[in-house]
């Protein structure tokens, strides 16, 4: 379904990307691992179409992606929820969400998918006319979550839904990922808490230093000496 083929990114001078080469298939949950200032974060910028490759290819069910524009990116189905949750504090939540729906399909069908999103987010519901800057940490981020959803995603790439929130949130979080790929859509993930992602994921990278260095399902990267020692303290 997304496929990335030797891609080289830069800021200016810099380069961050090194030949990162990975696939998702239809269906999946597919994590991409890493420490802080890895190319996580990078990576999923240039898929977006936020930054442009220098070098390689980056196909989305066949169609190569490297010159085409964030904004059709987004009406092909391909959906970037960013770290840090990014959402217009001076607005209530429900038009946070709908600022998620402003294209093709997803304008047509805002008011639909606006109630399956509080179907799965009852307490945004809840709040759907409060400021957005008002909630908790927990409840942004589920905004954040939801409003990638009202795109109409075929595939969604969620950036760090867990920083910054306590563990039992966290495990909320996770649940809700895996509820929405239950729904049929493919989840691409980039996460620091290596155990619990591992754990229900169907496979996953690692990224070091902009360049992917270890690949597998989660049950064999568990259980890999370099994922224990470097990411599970082991």
């Amino acid at each position: 379904m997304l496929e990335l083929k030797n891609v080289n990114m830069s800021y200016g001078d810099l380069q961050v990307l090194w030949d990162v080469s990975f696939e998702v298939k239809q269906g999946e949950i597919v994590v991409l691992l890493g420490a802080n200032g890895a190319g996580k974060s990078s990576t999923l910028k240039t898929i977006s179409g936020i930054q442009k490759v220098m070098s390689g290819q980056i196909l989305f069910e066949g169609e190569d992606l490297t010159q085409v524009s964030p904004p059709d990116i987004i009406q092909r189905g391909l959906i970037h929820v960013p770290e840090a949750r990014r959402l217009f504090g001076e607005m209530t939540v429900e038009e946070n969400l709908i600022m998620g729906s402003l294209y093709g399909e997803a304008k047509k069908l805002r008011y639909q998918t606006l109630e399956e999103c509080y179907e799965l987010f009852p307490r945004l519901k809840e709040r759907r006319k409060q400021l957005a800057g008002t909630l908790s940490g927990g409840e942004q981020q589920m905004v954040a979550v939801a409003r990638g959803l009202m795109a109409k995603p075929k595939l969604l790439m969620l950036d760090e839904p867990s920083l910054g929130l306590a563990p039992v949130l966290v495990q909320d979080i996770f649940e809700i990922v895996k509820s929405i790929n239950h729904q049929g859509i493919t989840i691409l993930l980039v996460e620091q808490n290596v155990q619990s992602t591992l754990r229900f994921c169907d496979r996953a990278y690692v990224l070091e230093n902009g360049k992917i260095v270890l690949s597998g399902t989660g049950k064999e990267l568990m259980q890999d000496e370099h994922i224990k020692e470097a990411y599970l303290g082991i």
